[in-house]
């Protein structure tokens, strides 16, 4: 260690210039940001929480919203429309698709979201919600799973739309 030190000082930067720059840095701790921390409210703090939580809900819903409408409505070429808060509690349903007088529930999660401890600690749950969506709705109920490319939402397993169709077309069919 004492010859990397000494190397160190002598080719890139000597002691002092370090010193220098510790310098610095203690200066900025105790006068600005210690007058910048001093000067931030409850307020601020209650508006800063507020506004992330908001925010993060609301580009998520909107994320959802671009996925759903912006793709996979196109893709299947049907009306695809928000569920009712009651089937997003009850049967873990987000939009639906209504065929005939039957329904395909959708649920869209994030990319990544079977890895979230608490997500795989529901799967068992939601796949009983949706086993009963079936069973009063008659439709499946299928997984979007949304990722981020660049600036737009995709559908990270486009082998759903088929899925999708597939169930649709069986239950024009009955």
């Amino acid at each position: 260690m004492e010859e990397w030190k000494t190397y160190y000082f002598k080719n890139a930067y000597p002691k002092e210039h370090l010193e220098e720059l510790g310098r610095r840095l203690y200066i900025k701790i105790t006068e600005v940001c210690t007058a910048e921390i001093e000067s931030i409210t409850e307020e601020d703090c209650i508006n800063f929480i507020i506004n992330l939580v908001i925010n993060r809900t609301y580009d998520g819903y909107q994320s959802e919203i671009q996925t759903i409408y912006g793709q996979l409505q196109n893709e299947l070429g049907v009306k695809i429309e928000p569920a009712p808060d009651e089937w997003d509690r009850g049967y873990n349903v987000d939009f639906f698709i209504k065929v005939k007088e039957k329904y395909i529930g959708l649920q869209i999660k994030p990319a990544g979201y079977a890895y979230i401890p608490q997500i795989i600690n529901e799967l068992e749950f939601q796949k009983k919600t949706h086993e009963k969506f079936t069973a009063k709705y008659g439709g499946k109920v299928f997984y979007i799973i949304s990722v981020t490319e660049g600036k737009k939402k995709v559908i990270q397993n486009p082998e759903v739309i088929d899925d999708i169709r597939k169930e649709k077309e069986r239950l024009q069919q009955e």
